[in-house]
């Protein structure tokens, strides 16, 4: 008799505690561990932001089904949630009146994987070999192992930095105690931090165009807060999103919302702005970037890098992984999410067989799979962990199935069709492998990559 499968989860977030709902469905053993002190960790810390996506997009399916054993009542599907809400009325419900809260471990920073018995160097029985996972807690280290490992940490925890370089900016570390990463809370605990100062963001994504807006709504209370618009890139129109063409509808709403105030002037835009210095100027900040031979400069109070995140990959070092070496996710992957290639956020269902490694059992899942691309949803993360949670309980047609239809996002690297209304003619129509009607299109000529990219 074979002894029941014990899986990993690596990160209580969303996606990490539907991996969880989904081991625990399949019959096997979920552990999960969690390096915050609650469940959401990281959701807490943007709990002020609503999201783009509405309720029905935000709950996994076998995490309902087990909430719905406790009697829970789900949100209303079309609302959208802030990050808090979701914090109050899905994870903590999940995690703590459910069976899975045996199975948290809070607290519980995962420092190390490897096989037991094995370095990465040796093969032969290594498939056999439980993992080991090293954690630690308040008690000091602690060893357990596992049969599978799905790693779901995310990355919020390791910012891309200021540098246009990839690097940090010659004397960003030492400006540390003004520079915030991601989305500060402008509005509401971080107000008195940015009211009346002269604050500048850099980024494009929707981190820094929200918190850019939020910034503006500061600045019509109190009218000294200048906020200044940090653009790596020399068209600010690709910030703006797909607007009306984007069936998130909230998504869409910002970017439009946030052109008008770029078009009034109500917040300065400086385009072509790549950071290479960061220094203090007596009470206020030089951030400094050269474009060719020009030095340039904007002199703030205050500085917020929203220039993404990337993945830390340190405690995997041991086990035998294979990543993009542009992305960093995993190789089959990134075709579908390459930002260089195709800018859609909807990027088709992917699940195990794009996910799985070298290292049998083990996979990425969340946002940490997508590396360093900026384009991850919700829905995917749950789809993913459906199929990776069916792969490792060995039913390999449901792991193979897709079960899921993403939201078009209106966003598109190459034109979009006039009659078509969404990202590259819409989505494709009959080839799973296509994320859209262009790429179906360019697969059947025989191209590849993906098609969104292929002049036209």
């Amino acid at each position: 008799m074979s002894k029941t499968k014990t899986v990993a989860i690596i990160g209580a977030g969303p996606v990490g505690l539907a991996a969880a709902a989904h081991v625990l469905e399949r019959g096997l053993v979920p552990m999960v561990l969690e390096a915050g002190e609650n469940v959401g960790h990281a959701m807490r810390q943007w709990g002020h932001v609503q999201m783009f996506s509405p309720w029905e997009y935000n709950i996994d399916k076998a995490a309902a089904r087990l909430l719905a054993t406790t009697g829970w009542n789900s949100p209303e599907p079309g609302k959208y949630p802030t990050g808090a809400e979701m914090v109050e009325r899905y994870l903590d419900p999940l995690a703590n009146s459910t069976a899975l809260k045996p199975c948290i471990r809070t607290s519980s920073r995962v420092t190390g994987i490897s096989r037991a018995g094995f370095d990465k160097l040796k093969t032969q029985g290594r498939e056999t070999a439980p993992f080991e996972i090293r954690y630690q807690n308040g008690k000091g280290p602690e060893v357990v192992k596992a049969d599978a490992v799905i790693d779901i940490s995310g990355t919020w925890h390791s910012p891309n930095p200021a540098g246009a370089n990839g690097l940090p900016a010659i004397g960003e570390t030492e400006a540390a105690d003004r520079i915030a990463y991601g989305m500060p809370d402008v509005l509401g605990k971080d107000r008195a931090r940015y009211a009346g100062k002269t604050v500048a963001v850099l980024g494009a994504g929707h981190s820094a165009i929200g918190t850019l807006t939020d910034l503006a709504k500061l600045a019509t209370e109190v009218p000294e807060t200048r906020p200044i618009w940090l653009l790596r890139g020399s068209d600010p129109a690709k910030a703006f999103g797909g607007g009306a063409n984007d069936k998130l509808v909230a998504r869409g709403e910002l970017g439009t919302a946030f052109a008008a105030l770029v078009a009034a002037g109500r917040i300065k835009l400086e385009s072509e702005f790549r950071v290479s210095h960061i220094m203090a100027d007596g009470a206020r900040l030089v951030v400094g970037a050269i474009s060719g031979c020009r030095f340039r400069r904007a002199v703030v109070d205050e500085l917020i890098v929203a220039t993404g995140f990337r993945p830390e990959l340190d405690f995997v070092r041991e086990l035998r992984i294979r990543l993009d070496p542009a992305i960093e996710c995993p190789v089959a992957l990134a075709p579908l999410i390459d930002p260089n290639e195709h800018s859609c956020g909807t990027v088709r269902p992917h699940g195990a067989r794009e996910l799985a490694q070298d290292e049998p059992g083990f996979y990425f899942a969340g946002m940490k799979s997508y590396g360093r691309a900026p384009t991850f949803l919700m829905l995917t993360g749950y789809e993913q962990v459906r199929s990776v949670t069916a792969d490792i309980a060995g039913d390999r047609t449901a792991a193979e199935r897709v079960e899921l239809v993403l939201p078009e996002t209106g966003v598109c690297s190459r034109p979009v069709a006039p009659d078509a209304g969404n990202c590259c003619g819409g989505p494709a129509l009959s080839d799973v492998d296509a994320c859209c009607v262009a790429d179906a299109q360019a697969k059947q000529d025989g191209k590849t990559g993906c098609g969104c990219a292929s002049p036209s």
